[in-house]
């Protein structure tokens, strides 16, 4: 299959961001299996929690950096 390089960068961006992606989900859901007495949403919304939503967004860059480092080598 000869693909022209600019579509082979694209199917292969589009490719490793879907794995990303479910990767990411796939780590979101464990990290909130492990914590089955928190009810993430509602502390923040409700109980306007802004430590946890700070704490809640680094672990969401952390597992973030992982991902694309492990993906870009």
């Amino acid at each position: 299959m000869d693909l022209d390089p600019i579509w082979h960068n694209l199917l292969s961006a589009l490719v490793f961001s879907a794995m990303g992606l479910g990767i990411y989900i796939i780590g979101f859901i464990l990290f909130d299996r492990m914590t089955p007495h928190v009810h993430f949403w509602r502390e923040i919304t409700e109980g306007k929690n802004v430590a946890l939503a700070i704490f809640l967004g680094s672990i969401v860059l952390g597992i973030a950096l992982i991902i694309s480092a492990a993906i870009h080598g």
